[in-house]
């Protein structure tokens, strides 16, 4: 299996995508069966990706084992001042959904239908969050309802521990 970063052209969107080779992307890339996940484009390209260069495996256990116990399971390998702004920015990200969706309610696989009935006086406004298909998320904002997608996955309430 082999992992792409791919770019729409209409947006820009970035998303992940696997493939059993790099034969099989050009395949169905050149047979259009690739379309962003938001927005529908099939218009698909690579996007850069940061190489995943591993460290010697010999380097690496010295750096390891010259860490206390409880840092080696967290601490990075080797992390240069561009990796520490990246884990920070992700990190605020992630602080910003989280405190976004603190007055927020889980609605699941009924998202398009309670920002509907919001949308058009049907049910009480407020701020919710859930599951959409692309297709459907395009639907709901070309008929004027405000949504957005988060950065994040959100693990749904029943699914918590």
């Amino acid at each position: 299996m082999i992992v792409f970063d791919l770019k729409c052209e209409g947006q820009g969107h970035v998303f992940e995508a696997w493939f059993g080779s790099s034969a099989d992307y050009a395949d169905q890339k050149e047979r259009g069966l690739l379309a962003c996940p938001f927005c529908g484009d099939t218009r698909i390209g690579k996007a850069l990706m940061a190489p995943a260069v591993a460290a010697k495996g010999n380097q690496r256990r010295e750096i390891v084992q010259q860490q206390p116990a409880a840092e080696a399971e967290t601490a990075p390998v080797a992390a240069g001042p561009d990796e520490a702004k990246m884990r920070a920015l992700v990190e605020a990200l992630a602080d910003a959904q989280k405190k976004v969706l603190e007055g927020s309610t889980w609605v699941g696989r009924g998202f398009a239908e309670q920002a509907r009935a919001m949308h058009y006086g049907e049910q009480d406004k407020g701020s919710i969050h859930g599951e959409v298909a692309p297709a459907e998320a395009k639907a709901l904002a070309e008929e004027g309802i405000n949504v957005a997608q988060l950065p994040f996955p959100v693990i749904p309430p029943e699914a918590k521990n």
